[in-house]
């Protein structure tokens, strides 16, 4: 018998992804114009900061897996990793974006070492997070609707950062003359308190049903020999990497869109308040839709829609201001039936990988799409670092003809490239609607002869 998860630990497992996106959300959108407009850096030492930051970390998550899938605790492996890391969140994401008064070079050292510690405490607190989607239920239908609350709350974090967070800066930061630092310090430290509460909030309210078999004996040499294995694994860490590199390279610079071609930085909030909420809509029929079509299919059609819709925005002028905030309207609700599926299918992976070789290592498979989601990250935020400064971007000044073009083909044709690369690479993930349900039914089957374990929920 399948495990149904009720509706308030749904919510409860949400509002982890809503906390962790109060950050997450500042470093799609926000950090590299914070970094070059007000803490003092180059685009390009932003860019090649967000790289070898962004690597060092990415490095980071398989080894946070093999730790979480051998966290033995009364409260479960996964679980307690959000209470022990919820402080230490949201300590860390204030300094990030605290402009101290030094010289360039300590700033550059202090950029170097916050970000890093951004990005190791994130590891830490979202690796074992993103493992209990695969663990609360059996079922994979169910686990596609809880995936799909932990993205409605995300996205609504996405909503709240990237429609409010530069009013606030300006709000917090305002005076005579205006204090952005201040404004950028006051915006993310509300934010970050808020995180460390639904931190403490998702802790209580899960709980962790699916237990490794048993006596069940692995290694870290065996663990990566069954990854290596895992077709839909492989597949989907390909599409992860490219749908990151994607969405990071075009979020960071919609900002500077809007500040230097369309002409009004209030915009932006317009922008991303209607899109954001276009999105919600289209992660809210994204279950009911992979349920009828699957997971796979649907996540094709909503990457080649998002490819073709982000090309568009090249071609739209900067005085087409309905244009563009339509065209985003539909790209986000497109873009928003994927959302659930990535996270979903990470479990349909960790199935299939029990299913194929007895052993269950629900973190390492959740570690291995995490380090392509940070390798995307760095790769996407180095790239628009980098691009801009190719393409003559100066911060703060007027920008040339070619800068202008550089900003347009960041934000529109470079990203649906990758998009579309994504689309590409779920044509060989082969784990349709039809296996999904015989992995699971074998599954459920095969736990009746050892039993399946419920951990409690405090």
């Amino acid at each position: 018998m399948t495990q149904r998860i009720s509706f308030g630990e749904k919510v409860g497992y949400g509002l982890g992804d809503l906390a962790a996106n109060f950050i997450f959300q500042a470093m799609i959108a926000l950090v590299l114009n914070f970094y070059t407009d007000t803490f003092g850096l180059t685009a390009a030492q932003a860019g090649t900061l967000f790289l070898v930051v962004g690597m060092i970390s990415a490095v980071l998550n398989p080894v946070m897996g093999f730790i979480a899938d051998r966290t033995n605790t009364r409260w479960g492996k996964f679980r307690p990793w959000l209470l022990w890391t919820a402080v230490p969140f949201g300590i860390i994401g204030v300094l990030t974006f605290t402009t101290p008064h030094i010289g360039i070079g300590a700033k550059l050292i202090y950029a170097y070492v916050t970000y890093f510690l951004l990005r190791l405490i994130y590891t830490v607190n979202n690796v074992p997070y993103a493992a209990l989607t695969g663990v609360m239920t059996d079922d994979p239908d169910e686990r596609t609707s809880i995936a799909t609350y932990r993205q409605v709350f995300a996205n609504s974090a996405g909503f709240i950062v990237q429609s409010l967070a530069i009013p606030m800066r300006n709000y917090f930061g305002h005076g005579n003359p205006a204090n952005p630092a201040k404004g950028w310090q006051m915006t993310m430290g509300l934010f970050s308190v808020l995180s460390v509460l639904f931190f403490v909030i998702a802790f209580l309210a899960t709980k962790e049903r699916i237990q490794p078999k048993p006596g069940q004996k692995s290694s870290v040499g065996t663990d990566l020999k069954d990854l290596v294995k895992n077709g839909p694994l492989i597949a989907l860490f390909l599409v992860t990497l490219f749908y990151f590199i994607a969405i990071v390279m075009r979020g960071n610079v919609m900002l500077p869109f809007f500040k230097y071609f369309a002409g009004h930085e209030t915009l932006f909030s317009w922008f991303n308040g209607f899109g954001l909420a276009a999105l919600l809509i289209g992660v809210a029929v994204s279950s009911s839709l992979s349920a009828r079509i699957g997971k796979r299919t649907l996540f094709i059609v909503s990457m080649a829609l998002v490819a073709v819709l982000s090309a568009v925005l090249l071609f739209l002028p900067a005085t087409a201001t309905t244009l563009i905030i339509g065209s985003e309207i539909l790209r986000q609700f497109a873009f928003g039936w994927s959302g659930p599926l990535l996270w979903a299918m990470i479990g349909d992976a960790a199935d299939y990988g029990e299913w194929k070789t007895g052993r269950r290592a629900t973190a390492a498979v959740t570690s291995a799409v995490v380090f392509a989601l940070w390798a995307g990250l760095a790769l996407g935020q180095a790239m628009a670092g980098w691009l801009l400064s190719a393409y003559g971007y100066v911060s703060n000044a007027a920008q040339s003809e070619q800068s202008l073009l550089g900003i347009r083909l960041i934000a529109s044709v470079f990203p649906a490239l990758f998009f579309a690369a994504a689309a590409a690479c779920l044509f060989f993930y082969p784990i349709t609607k039809e296996l999904n349900r015989k992995i699971a039914d074998d599954l459920i089957a095969r736990r009746k002869t050892y039993g399946t374990q419920e951990l409690p929920g405090a």
